[in-house]
């Protein structure tokens, strides 16, 4: 962040005329949701609410920030992991503008979402607020987003930055994971965010990045945050981050909520007495948190929230992911349907924890369908007989021509606050599935859950399985019109879904324990490491299903320059009915180089609609971040030169085109040292070709030769100039490092 930014924080400070006292002041909440006013000096509260998929609006004496305490009614859209299978960032836009809107009715100034945390781990029990397993996708709709959320005239908090990937020991837990992995992974999503639609605020995470606090991490909220990503919103902490208000101020966080009942305000002026604390970071946190008043401009909206309702249902069904289909859908009218499972009539459509909303109403499968037969096969607090209901069940759908069964994850499996340890159905419920799929002539299976499960005990038993995941108030209607064919589906997973849990990258370290996690797989999270090690999958990140069929033809790839590119390809729809299409670009196989590289990644995508019949041609750019890595040594983002495959793919598996390009990349010349290895002397490109005539040494010219290099290459070049001792020549080594230090690199 530059200086002008930083002076005109200072100026609002000056031309309020605020005391050390007062200044201090606002930098922690008044209470659970907003800030404190300073009335003598006009400056007026802000107020926040919880809200990624819907607010959580609680009245003026308190409330809480774990959603014991009721809260407003308020339309339940769909939780990012519905958006995010959407692969749609006007989808998410949509979802966005209508939050905005509502908060406008209820003068909330600030939301705080959307979560852009990476799926690390298919366990953690806070993945349905989150986007996707890609960084990419996870970046794209979070801008889109933030951006339609901002032009409602509220602000946007992004979160939880960064590394939250995890329940377990949420409030101390350090994520040991190196820069490459931040830099690919876990931070990508918020320099989208932050670059493309400058929220008004970031929330710091909880947990520690290597052993710092998030919320008192200056690397990461100053160094990366402000100055090189340019951030000029406030920081402000998750509820109850902060642990050294003192720290935290100087590190670059802002706001610490929510109240600390005056005790962080009087820590923060004794320190700026005392001189720990330079009155100057006071002023400039302070400077912020006022230009906070700028998202309290009249706001008051009258909603519909019928219409609202109608939208939740109209976003919701592009949301669900079709995963099997073998003709059995879309259900005809007509059909005689035997509807099985409790989460049919008590749907759950949102996560437990902060961001539950307190629905406007909830509409389930069964209130929007006629002309079925029920049975509910199970019960969701685990009473009732479960061998009676699993007999009633069958025999009703054994009369029937199609069983839907509807199953899922109860709010006791999965929440905030803790993470699963299984990704099992119920038992109760698998069996359910096995026994009416035997009975009944044809099987649907409809999902509900936050978080992916594993489809092994029953898959190949099935016809057809619908993902629904958590989708929102409107879910069962949504479900319905996609079962009966009104709205032909056109999710995709946005994360893998694995034959086992070991199968997963992150398992051998999730959760961790003693207060680490360690990151181990680094950058083969997700697709990336079922790809890169050849692991088999039963779905993977990108797949979904349609009720028409599409066909991708005339791949290209232009080279823009040194290292960008664009890909153009036509999408026809082969079908007999309109549908949308999403197509996926990946660029895998990348010269070898110092750094760990995934076999494929995801670069660019779009999301289409064809008609029927038609077929459309989209252009996506692939720009410099698409083919570089993160390089430790130099830290910043390298092209290495050579050859790339460019592939389009109906996922991260299945690659239906390639084109090989050849990028000219970075001229990267490495700084030598003593620390260098052997090796990469000889291999340096200036020094390299002339080191054994240089060293004048047999040995050297021994050494040198590949099949020796190979077997003592990594040793440091401090212990070959030992062993060479007096018959180096004075200054050689300095001043053949010296040319490495004056090539431009």
């Amino acid at each position: 962040m530059g200086d002008h930014h930083r002076d005109q924080e200072g100026d609002l400070v000056t031309r309020h005329r605020l005391t050390l006292g007062q200044k201090a002041l606002l930098l922690s909440g008044r209470d659970s949701w907003t800030t404190h006013p300073i009335d003598e000096h006009g400056i007026a509260p802000v107020r926040m609410s919880d809200g990624p998929h819907g607010l959580r609006v609680q009245d003026d004496t308190g409330g809480d920030q774990v959603a014991l305490s009721p809260s407003l009614p308020a339309t339940c859209f769909p939780p990012a992991v519905a958006v995010g299978s959407s692969w749609d960032p006007t989808l998410a836009a949509r979802v966005a503008d209508a939050i905005g809107r509502e908060a406008r009715s209820a003068s909330v100034h600030i939301v705080l979402g959307p979560g852009v945390n990476i799926k690390r781990s298919p366990l953690c029990g806070r993945n349905f607020e989150y986007f996707s397993e890609d960084p990419l996708l996870s970046g794209v709709l979070g801008a889109a987003y933030v951006r339609a959320l901002q032009e409602t005239g509220v602000g946007a908090s992004v979160k939880h930055f960064a590394a939250n990937n995890q329940e377990t020991d949420r409030m101390r837990v350090s994520a040991d994971v190196d820069e490459q992995t931040l830099r690919e992974i876990y931070l990508p999503a918020f320099e989208r965010v932050v670059t493309q639609a400058q929220p008004a605020t970031v929330m710091s995470a909880y947990n520690k990045i290597n052993g710092v606090y998030a919320s008192q991490n200056r690397w990461l909220l100053t160094d990366v945050l402000r100055d090189e990503w340019g951030f000029k919103g406030a920081v402000v902490s998750d509820w109850g981050a902060v642990h050294d208000p003192v720290a935290a101020v100087h590190a670059g966080l802002d706001l610490e909520m929510p109240s600390t009942s005056g005790r962080s305000t009087a820590r923060l002026v004794e320190a700026v007495r005392s001189g720990a604390l330079d009155e100057t970071e006071l002023d400039h946190a302070a400077g912020r948190i006022l230009a906070l008043a700028a998202w309290r401009a009249d706001k008051t909206e009258d909603i519909d929230l019928d219409a609202h309702h109608r939208l939740a249902r109209e976003l919701a069904a592009q949301c669900a992911v079709l995963l099997k289909n073998d003709g059995v859908l879309p259900l005809a009218l007509s059909t005689r349907v035997a509807v099985i499972g409790e989460l049919a009539r008590t749907p759950r459509f949102q996560g437990g924890g902060s961001s539950r909303v307190n629905a406007t109403r909830a509409e389930s499968f069964l209130d929007a369908v006629t002309d079925v037969d029920f049975r509910p096969g199970y019960t969701l607090d685990g009473s009732g007989d479960p061998d009676r209901l699993r007999a009633d069940a069958v025999a009703c759908a054994a009369a029937a021509e199609v069983a839907v069964i509807f199953a899922g994850l109860s709010e006791t499996e999965e929440s905030e606050g803790f993470d699963r340890t299984t990704l099992e159905l119920p038992t109760t419920q698998i069996d359910l599935i096995k026994a009416v799929a035997a009975a009944a002539p044809k099987t649907v299976v409809v999902l509900s859950n936050g978080g992916i499960v594993t489809l092994e005990d029953w898959h190949d038993d099935v016809n057809a399985i619908l993902e629904g995941f958590l989708i929102g108030q409107a879910g069962g209607g949504a479900l319905a019109d996609l079962l009966y064919g009104v709205v032909n589906p056109s999710g995709r997973l946005a994360e893998t879904i694995p034959r086992r849990l070991a199968h997963t990258p992150s398992h051998a370290t999730f959760p961790g324990g003693q207060g680490h996690v360690l990151y181990g797989e680094r950058t083969l999270i997700g697709y990336r490491g079922y790809t890169t090690l050849d692991r088999p999958v039963r779905f993977p990140f990108g797949h979904g299903l349609s009720y028409t069929t599409f066909e991708t033809k005339d791949f290209s790839v232009e080279i823009l320059g040194a290292d960008t590119a664009v890909a153009r390809t036509t999408v026809a729809n082969t079908g007999d009915r309109d549908g949308a299409y999403v197509v996926q670009v990946y660029v895998g196989e990348p010269p070898a180089g110092p750094a760990q590289r995934p076999r494929r990644e995801l670069r660019a995508f779009t999301k289409v609609f064809v008609p029927e019949g038609q077929e459309v041609t989209v252009e996506l750019p692939l720009d410099r971040r698409a083919f570089a890595y993160w390089d430790l040594e130099l830290s910043g983002w390298v092209v290495t030169p050579g050859e790339y495959a460019v592939q389009l793919g109906r996922d991260a598996e299945t690659i239906e085109a390639e084109v090989r390009v050849h990028l000219s990349g970075d001229a990267v010349v490495r700084e030598l040292t003593l620390n260098s290895t052997f090796q990469e002397w000889v291999e340096h490109p200036v020094v390299g070709p002339t080191l054994v005539d240089d060293l004048r040494s047999d040995l050297v010219k021994t050494a040198a030769q590949p099949h020796i290099l190979r077997g003592i290459g990594s040793l440091p070049m401090q212990k070959v100039v030992d062993l060479l001792g007096d018959s180096l020549p004075a200054g050689l080594i300095d001043g053949l490092m010296s040319k490495t230090r004056r090539c431009d690199r």
